[in-house]
């Protein structure tokens, strides 16, 4: 627990310094070497994307990906004469069991921390260049360990040779480091070129970690590869173009899962490639659709390559000062090589925050077959199964110091099991989890894009 103390003193440090930054700064506008940030009084911050001048900051999802321009912010801001950073994270200190009742042999039960932390830094350069820096840390070596936590009818990557089956792998200790460079060319026009080792192609949604629906949930869906599992990928180069509110991109990236070795860099080998479309049509809505060409995803199956086709609709709405609802839909599938088959998902994930509390809910379908669960010694015809998962949860903030919010909250999932698979999992095992969250305060930033801050030319 060394690591979680050390962390969550950088996180109520960081909210101090900010505070008392925000304290000493009387001034109405602050310049960042050309990028001035409206601060007057009664009206909320006004920064630009880290890809766009033109753009708001509250549009950047993770990765290139967009969100909605009406998403709030969790984070730190700090400011300098050039240079305009930010920190973003997230600390679940939670117990979970995954088969509550003891209906099936597959539930686990594990006290862990999943986690991540994010550090974002951005100035202009000239008249209409930005230059940006993303990084992206998980500790969940350290506090969830090398193995994963227990999820029922997760799948995914691999663990000593062995396939990991209702386990939700750990993600990297270095998950992202990416300097990105955009180049304003036009009025409401420009290009951009991002290279991450590691990062994330232009495929997908905004990963689940990163999307205000699923702020409040511990764990990764269990679509997860199948539509957001590329966003720690070893070896990344995305070039972009956007018009207005439509950007289309492309991605030359490295298709293999990060290995078991979570601590190193994995060695880079651009052979997979990725298409995506994005559009926010208002303030509200940011939509996306994307084709990833990924050659051998998994290190247990070096032949097999994955063709993955997602599609996504977020919508936040944000009902006053620290109240929105915030939902996503999600489609995604993985056409398989070796076999042909076509694998589906949907996800629909939505979050009320209400002043402190919270209330959320996630429901998943996700077709997997026997294979895909390390069953072919029991089905060597390698039949589909259709599975069916509920998540039900409410948070309270509990307290708030040092713009750090500590949140209480619990959960329910309630997993369907399909009828071949009820001796083993049961008829519908329900998971249980009790949680403490450490994250970041809201931030009071704009949204409208028609509103972003003024450029000192």
């Amino acid at each position: 627990m060394k690591t979680l103390r050390i962390t969550t003193i950088l996180f109520l440090l960081s909210g101090t310094l900010l505070a008392q930054a925000k304290k000493d700064t009387s001034m109405k506008g602050m310049d960042m070497g050309g990028m001035h940030m409206q601060m007057d009084s009664g009206k909320p911050m006004m920064m630009n994307s880290q890809y766009s001048l033109d753009l708001p900051m509250n549009r950047d999802g993770s990765g290139t990906s967009w969100v909605p321009d009406q998403t709030p912010m969790y984070g730190y801001m700090f400011h300098g004469k050039k240079w305009m950073t930010m920190i973003h994270g997230s600390f679940f200190i939670r117990y979970t069991k995954q088969d509550f009742f003891k209906q099936g042999s597959r539930g686990g039960s594990q006290f862990d921390v999943p986690n991540w932390f994010m550090a974002m830094t951005q100035r202009q350069v000239g008249k209409n260049g930005l230059f940006s820096v993303n990084t992206m840390f998980s500790f969940d070596p350290f506090l969830v360990g090398p193995g994963g936590y227990p999820l029922l009818f997760q799948t995914g990557e691999s663990y000593k040779g062995k396939p990991l089956v209702d386990i939700q792998h750990p993600h990297d200790l270095f998950a992202e480091i990416s300097p990105n460079y955009t180049q304003r060319i036009a009025k409401d026009a420009d290009v951009s070129l991002s290279v991450g080792y590691p990062g994330e192609p232009a495929l997908g949604p905004p990963v689940f970690m990163h999307r205000l629906s699923a702020m409040n949930i511990p764990d990764a869906p269990l679509s997860h590869h199948y539509a957001d599992a590329t966003h720690i990928t070893f070896g990344v180069a995305t070039m972009g173009f956007r018009y207005k509110d439509v950007k289309l991109e492309g991605s030359i990236f490295t298709g293999r899962e990060p290995d078991e070795y979570r601590y190193n860099f994995d060695k880079p080998r651009f052979d997979s490639y990725s298409v995506r479309l994005s559009y926010n049509p208002s303030d509200e809505w940011a939509l996306q659709a994307s084709n990833g060409w990924i050659h051998s995803p998994e290190a247990l199956e070096p032949q097999q390559n994955v063709n993955r086709f997602t599609a996504s609709a977020i919508y936040t709405k944000t009902l006053n000062g620290d109240s929105y609802i915030a939902s996503t839909l999600v489609y995604g599938q993985n056409h398989f090589s070796d076999n042909g088959k076509t694998l589906p998902s949907i996800l629909l994930e939505s979050s009320w925050q209400i002043h402190k509390t919270g209330v959320y809910g996630r429901y998943e379908y996700v077709q997997k077959d026997a294979e895909e669960l390390n069953l072919t010694g029991s089905y060597p015809l390698n039949p589909n199964f259709d599975i069916n998962e509920l998540t039900l949860g409410i948070n309270q903030v509990l307290t708030s110091f040092g713009q750090t919010n500590m949140t209480g909250g619990v959960q329910a999932t309630l997993n369907v099991s399909p009828t071949p698979l009820q001796a083993l999992y049961g008829t519908a095992p329900i998971g249980f989890e009790v949680y403490l969250r450490i994250n970041p305060s809201l931030m009071m930033m704009g949204h409208s894009h028609n509103k972003t801050m003024n450029m000192d030319m």
